[in-house]
């Protein structure tokens, strides 16, 4: 992923924020929306573009635009950066090879802990019984 070329493909629009700063806030449009198109992007590899199908297809699109917003400041621009940085990391993450999980077998001590607890249950409640009287 080339970032200083993925910043160049980003588009944004902005509109009224809910955040804080009273009057303020019906003014202003300090929320920030940062759209990536993730299919026409030069940044991305096609293997990259894959990757991202595959886990973030929740988050894209039907014209494949990946959606960042930001409303937490007042400050539109402080918006801006911290969307961008958001989209930034988003990508970075999903965009990381996993190494597969290898399994491990249960020792041994573990399983014979497990079934020592289990009998040591079982004999309380059975001390509990009233005793039989034959």
């Amino acid at each position: 992923m080339q970032v200083d070329v993925l910043l160049k493909e980003l588009q944004f629009r902005t509109a009224r924020s809910s955040g804080p700063g009273g009057q303020h806030v019906n003014k202003v449009s300090s929320k920030v929306e940062v759209l990536f198109h993730v299919w026409d992007s030069e940044a991305l590899t096609e293997k990259e573009k894959e990757l991202l199908k595959e886990r973030l297809s929740h988050r894209i699109s039907e014209k494949g635009f990946l959606i960042v917003k930001d409303e937490s400041n007042r400050s539109q621009h402080r918006n801006k950066a911290f969307a961008i940085d958001k989209l930034v990391e988003l990508l970075r993450e999903h965009l990381k090879v996993r190494t597969p999980r290898k399994r491990t077998k249960i020792p041994k001590s573990v399983i014979e802990k497990r079934l020592k607890a289990k009998h040591q249950k079982a004999l309380k409640k059975q001390n509990r019984k009233p005793p039989k009287w034959d």
